[in-house]
């Protein structure tokens, strides 16, 4: 049987050269008692010149054989693990593994420390490997050539 699973989006938008490419909104959820950050699916808005143009990599748990994957695991961080990040057959199948732990990082925003350094491949792309680091209090800080500039708001 199926079961509702009420997810916060997590809405992320990219361009390029001060024009909109893309709006993602990714459905995730703290699941107890693990406090793991899953990952239900994501809307995938593509644009060319302010209009919608494609849809591709949107996916959703439960549609067309995608199962959930993890986002996040806990604090139970530990070096070489490998999971699923999406689990949609033939759209998103990205797989995370934990390459390195406990450094710190100095990006424009300023320095961090007690970061994390995940490693993304996909079976799909397999020449295709992406970098990411979070540091903790803060989360994503680099993301291949992209860095954090700047931390808006409030920070607690």
């Amino acid at each position: 049987g199926s079961r509702l699973v009420h997810t916060r989006v997590m809405e992320e938008r990219e361009t390029e050269n001060g024009e909109l490419v893309e709006v993602s909104r990714n459905f995730v959820a703290d699941c107890w008692p693990s406090h793991d950050v899953y990952y239900f699916g994501e809307e995938v808005d593509i644009y060319e010149d302010g209009k919608i143009v494609d849809h591709e990599g949107a996916w959703l748990a439960g549609k067309h054989g995608a199962t959930p994957g993890i986002l996040m695991p806990e604090d139970g961080f530990m070096l070489g693990s490998r999971y699923f990040q999406e689990r949609a057959p033939d759209v998103a199948m990205d797989r995370a593994e934990h390459v390195r732990a406990g450094f710190s990082m100095q990006v424009p925003a300023g320095k961090f420390d007690n970061c994390v350094e995940v490693e993304e491949t996909t079976p799909l792309e397999p020449d295709d490997v992406s970098t990411k680091v979070y540091c903790r209090g803060v989360g994503l800080v680099r993301d291949d050539d992209l860095e954090l500039t700047a931390i808006y708001g409030n920070s607690h």
